[in-house]
């Protein structure tokens, strides 16, 4: 519920008039006494019908499932700044015999409420029915909150990632064709030759060591930059052989986990943008430096394709040439365009691959028979083959590893959508403008969906068994999962991930060269128990000291 300051404001200048019409007393100071006290007077009983009256006596959602204990002020707030995103809303409604959090179910038909600060109504969306009317059937109904647009577009862009309504419809459907698998099996190549480039850059570093010590986010950050470079704009940013180099450095500041992002995400819920990036925030300086040099590559890069094509050169099948020709973006709106994929297409696949090296060091089984399987299907790291996409489709467990990952630790824990107007979910009434949740790392753990092994991390749940064929198969497909809306991590319908095929592509080609070449464990014993390990982030979540790992070169490959 947002704060009415149009009517608060017209509402006492109205009555302010008003008696000073009738006391016949027009003079300045008498009127701006007359107009704070009303002004303050609107305010105060807004708040308290706002905070208390509305959502806990009058809101037609006040009789829906809640979490307990709720703080009569701040509802659950405290416990959702303190805690990873997407943690508490995973313990609301994750159902025995699912373990690995000590709770009892909320019972619910397939949403819940819960209260966040000042008590403000927030759903989340538990089911399968519930998830497919938010993300397809009445996806333009629920739209990204207006203050994460604005604030996450200083970096991303309003590109197909942020754009709402018609432009968004126009945005995908003049960028589809850059995304189709038909272009996407085109790239395995430069995804594979990247992947290599890093891991021979690692294996010259690491010199004559025995073993050497690693942070994972750092090498994974500028080896998708890279990817998206080449691929995406058919420019390669260098910054695998240099982490220094330009964008490198500014993303590794930007995306630097920080409790400043949290503290400025909260004041966006309630405080207009425009005044909170003007607070005297480290973070505002570094996020208003970043933009200015990321938009200044991205001009760069629009020229230079401009003029090639111009040239009448042999047309390039990446990002930004098939934006280009389509017609449907001017300069700025293309600006846009490459924002979104430089931060959102190599941030979410670097936080992938952290992760995977993290539970495949804690998982050493998982690891040895993972590097077997790219050692007997793919050459050698230092072999100038290429590969194609049909060398990845054959490597089952390589696949079922990826899925595994981005199941258990999807890079984008949640994602909010508000009330674009009155609307319903599952029969529900749901006012404009309140606050909707999708949370994979809830939904990836209910055991409604995922069986009762839920909670563990286990490739297999992928694979079909021995000598099944047909239904086991499909099965495999979705991890054994039995709602297409189970697996969250490129979300559904018109607004799920464009570059899907890409990332996933990526990210396979990535993994197998690492775990080709490389042997991984935690260089700090504890984080075997993945409580742990300390999450922080923004849109994505990292470990906030980093991903600390051992390395050792494996020989024969």
């Amino acid at each position: 519920m947002g704060f009415p300051w149009e009517n608060i404001t017209g509402g006492a200048a109205t009555v302010t008039l008003a008696i000073a019409w009738v006391q016949g007393d027009w003079s300045r100071l008498l009127l701006l006494r007359h107009f704070t006290r009303l002004w303050t007077v609107g305010f105060v009983l807004w708040l308290v019908w706002a905070v208390w009256i509305y959502p806990l006596f009058v809101s037609p959602l006040r009789h829906l499932p809640e979490p307990s204990k709720n703080h009569w002020l701040l509802g659950q707030a405290k416990r959702i700044f303190a805690e990873p995103s997407g943690v508490p809303m995973r313990e609301w409604f994750v159902q025995p015999p699912c373990v690995c959090y000590e709770v009892s179910e909320i019972p619910n038909d397939g949403i819940i409420r819960y209260r966040g600060l000042f008590n403000q109504e927030r759903i989340l969306v538990c089911s399968s029915k519930a998830l497919a009317e938010v993300l397809v059937t009445n996806n333009y109904a629920f739209e990204k909150p207006s203050h994460l647009r604005l604030s996450i577009g200083r970096i991303l862009g309003i590109g197909v990632l942020l754009a709402e309504g018609e432009e968004h419809k126009m945005q995908r459907r003049s960028l589809t064709p850059a995304f189709a698998f038909r272009h996407v099996k085109n790239l395995y190549p430069v995804f594979w030759r990247k992947s290599k480039e890093v891991v021979r850059v690692m294996t010259s570093e690491f010199g004559a060591q025995e073993e050497a010590k690693v942070e994972v986010i750092s090498w994974a950050s500028r080896a998708t930059l890279d990817i998206i470079g080449v691929a995406g704009m058919g420019r390669d940013f260098g910054a695998i052989q240099n982490p220094d180099s330009l964008l490198a450095k500014t993303y590794r500041k930007i995306f630097k986990p920080s409790r400043q992002v949290q503290i400025l995400g909260l004041l966006g819920t309630f405080v207009p943008l425009q005044i909170i990036t003007k607070l005297p925030f480290r973070r505002n300086e570094d996020i208003n430096s970043a933009a200015a040099e990321i938009r200044s590559v991205a001009r760069d890069l629009i020229r230079e394709k401009k003029a090639k094509l111009h040239n009448k050169e042999q047309p390039d099948l990446d990002i930004l040439s098939v934006a280009i020709e389509s017609g449907g973006f001017s300069d700025e709106n293309l600006v846009d365009q490459l924002m979104t994929f430089l931060a959102a297409g190599h941030e979410t696949t670097a936080a992938a691959m952290t992760w995977a090296i993290y539970m495949l060091s804690r998982y050493p089984e998982v690891q040895t028979r993972l590097r077997e399987e790219v050692r007997e299907r793919l050459p050698s790291v230092d072999s100038d083959i290429d590969i194609t996409s049909l060398d990845i489709d054959r490597m089952p467990y390589l696949n079922a590893v990826c899925s595994e990952v981005l199941r258990y630790y999807s890079p984008v824990p949640l994602t909010m959508r508000d009330a674009a107007h009155d609307t319903t979910i599952l029969g529900h009434p749901v006012r404009r403008g309140t606050r909707i949740l999708i949370v994979p790392w809830a939904t990836h753990f209910d055991p409604e969906l995922w069986g009762s092994d839920a909670d563990r991390f286990d490739p297999e749940r992928w694979l079909p068994s021995a000598g099944e064929s047909g239904t086991a198969d499909r099965k495999a497909a979705s991890g054994g999962a039995t709602s297409n809306y189970a697996f969250l991590t490129f979300l559904h319908g018109p607004r799920s991930c464009i570059g899907q095929s890409f990332a996933r592509a990526e990210f396979a080609c990535l993994l197998a060269a690492w775990i080709g070449r490389f042997e991984f464990a935690l260089a700090n014993p504890e984080e075997m128990d993945e409580k742990n390990v300390e999450i922080r982030g923004g849109v994505t979540a990292r470990p906030a000291k980093g991903m600390h790992v051992k390395v050792k070169v494996v020989s024969g490959y």
